[in-house]
């Protein structure tokens, strides 16, 4: 009881920002002296710190308290078709360094190998009497590496690694820390619930635009996996294509149908991977992507909401933000264009991570996983 009494001030913390304790008292029903005890059980432990004393109000000056920036560090990895990443997140959620590598297509060696280097250089970084605080490794990666290598340029046998690799049980076993794993479009998600600056409502569907399209699902404030960790698979999800037929989003709504356009026209690709907040792409091959994009996704908003009933729709990408706001006024006009009889308003939500969603989110993981309700 203690541990989850604790877990839900942490939370409380988390999301409203430093909280006085007969605050804190009043928003969970616990006695203040519950709460005092668990306020300086967390502060011993450095999870917590004083803020300074609120004067001018009626009767004895209240002290908040916070998170401590440096009181747990977690480190997220993200493997993506592109790139991979490792950051070292601190309890805030703010990112304290990273290692990135860009690469044609991923394969379990080269992930293992990257993850292994860069945790080395990162914890090496931090000062030694921080290093015990990294509590966990999160992994984001997306699911079914193997069933799109044609989209990737890369040889079937080069993805066949993935079918059997169990990449959390070989980095806890390298690197003897507990590891968590995620997909990939799951855990943007994810971090948008932790970390996202964006005001969200308690159901929502969550699309984020990568190398391609994916999904997750929040119900009642909380991230719903689905029962193998697929839910809101929306990359997967039947449109309407161009010619009247029928493809999947990821067809319509993905960084590979910019890419492949800008090869198309002679154009380099390269910086839409190595440069996610600065595109030079030319407005004749972005404004069609867009709109294409943009029709996919609307399509995508009104079957989840006839499917599920959703308040909302957060769209997020790997992408500059000026792009993305773009994208989502774009979604927001097709939306409206829908056939809708029958079906409730839906509104569209701008997301706020942007490139860093999914190893932000993936560091979430053992964070949520230990601290949070």
């Amino acid at each position: 009881m203690r541990q989850g009494n604790e877990r839900l001030v942490l939370t409380l913390l988390r999301r409203h920002g430093p909280l006085p304790k007969a605050e804190i008292a009043r928003m969970t029903g616990l006695s203040a002296q519950t709460v005092s005890v668990i306020m300086r059980a967390l502060e011993e432990d450095g999870l917590l710190h004083r803020g300074d004393k609120q004067r001018g109000r009626v009767g004895q000056p209240s002290v908040p308290m916070a998170l401590a920036a440096e009181g747990a560090f977690f480190l997220g990895l993200k493997i993506g078709r592109r790139s991979s990443e490792l950051v070292l997140v601190d309890f805030l959620g703010r990112i304290r360094d990273r290692r990135i590598r860009r690469h044609d297509w991923p394969t379990p060696e080269a992930a293992l190998a990257f993850a292994e280097g860069a945790t080395r250089e990162l914890t090496q970084g931090l000062p030694a009497p921080l290093r015990p605080r990294i509590a966990g490794m999160g992994v984001a990666l997306p699911f079914r590496l193997w069933d799109w290598p044609d989209s990737l340029g890369a040889p079937a046998r080069a993805m066949e690694g993935w079918r059997e690799c169990d990449l959390r049980a070989m980095l806890a076993a390298r690197h003897g820390i507990e590891v968590f794993l995620e997909n990939d479009a799951s855990a943007a998600c994810g971090a948008e619930l932790v970390f996202g600056t964006a005001p969200l409502p308690a159901d929502f569907l969550h699309a984020y635009v990568g190398f391609f399209v994916g999904g997750g699902l929040v119900l009642d404030r909380k991230l719903f996996p689905g029962r193998r960790g697929n839910a809101a698979a929306l990359g997967s999800l039947p449109v309407r294509g161009g010619d009247g037929g029928t493809v999947q989003l990821l067809d319509r709504a993905s960084t590979a149908r910019l890419e492949a356009a800008l090869l198309a026209a002679g154009l380099p690709a390269d910086r839409l991977w190595s440069m996610p907040e600065v595109w030079d792409i030319p407005e004749s091959l972005l404004a069609p992507w867009i709109e294409q994009a943009a029709e996919g996704l609307a399509q995508a908003a009104v079957t989840a909401l006839a499917l599920l009933d959703l308040e909302a729709m957060v769209i997020d990408g790997w992408m500059p933000g000026a792009i993305r706001q773009r994208l989502v006024a774009a979604t927001d006009q097709a939306f409206r264009r829908q056939d809708r009889a029958g079906l409730e308003p839906l509104r569209l939500i701008e997301g706020s991570l942007g490139p860093d969603a999914r190893p932000l989110g993936a560091a979430a993981l053992p964070l949520a996983a230990r601290y949070l309700t």
